[in-house]
């Protein structure tokens, strides 16, 4: 059975960062294409960001410059580093690998 595991959100500041982590257990992060969706109060969840088992990456505009995310295979981990976080990017933000299989959310808020 494959599991995801967030971690990493919290409270920060406009102009802060956060790393958020997604752990997988019973997969290979590099099994599937794997990404981080959020999901803002009153709105539909969206994808932010992806990678390929190639290592392509895909970013929604709104991130493109300020989030980065990348694949530790020894760790068997995705991380999504994020930057210059504006209220816009407040959310619960949901690991995915390939078409089903979801992690159960972080909450990341940021506010001054």
């Amino acid at each position: 059975q494959v599991q995801l595991v967030e971690s990493g959100g919290g409270l920060v500041q406009p102009g802060g960062s956060l790393r958020l982590s997604c752990t997988a257990s019973g997969s290979s992060v590099r099994a599937y294409a794997m990404g981080w969706h959020r999901q803002a109060p009153g709105k539909q969840r969206e994808l932010v960001a992806a990678i390929a088992p190639t290592g392509r990456t895909h970013y929604t505009d709104s991130v493109k410059g300020r989030f980065t995310i990348s694949i530790d295979n020894s760790k068997n981990t995705m991380y999504l580093q994020m930057n210059s976080l504006n209220p816009d990017d407040t959310g619960v933000y949901y690991c995915k690998q390939g078409l089903n299989t979801w992690g159960q959310g972080t909450q990341v808020t940021v506010s001054s």
